[in-house]
């Protein structure tokens, strides 16, 4: 059974940082896609940045480009989200999920399995 522990969310003031980390178990982890995506108040999942099985190609959501970082540790089964300079609108449930592939995507219904989510909130 996969499963997929997030954490690392919290209360920051605009232009602070968080780092969320999201904990896999359960499937050969270093050879599929890790993405993150976000849920805001009122609005649709959508995606934030993932990383590629294999050699860990990194693709990320304009609105996030520059600001945030995604990365993964493989000998601890654990994908990464730095973000840096937030804002305000940065403000959602952040969720983490895999892949049955190795290829990032960006269509969360690509992914088969994901984390309950932590909340980020960024205060003016």
């Amino acid at each position: 059974q996969v499963q997929l522990v997030e954490s690392g969310g919290g209360l920051v003031q605009a232009g602070g940082s968080l780092r969320l980390s999201c904990a896999a178990s359960g499937r050969t982890f270093s050879r599929y896609a890790m993405a993150w995506f976000r849920q805001g108040p009122g609005k649709e999942r959508e995606f934030v940045a993932v990383i590629s099985g294999g050699v860990g190609i990194t693709s990320y959501a304009d609105t996030v480009k520059g600001r945030f970082t995604i990365s993964r540790d493989n000998a601890k089964n654990t994908v990464y989200l730095q973000m840096n300079t937030l804002k305000p609108e940065d403000t959602a449930v952040y969720y983490c999920a895999t892949a049955p592939f190795a290829v990032g995507r960006s269509r969360p219904q690509s992914y088969d399995y994901w984390g309950q989510g932590t909340r980020v909130t960024v205060s003016s």
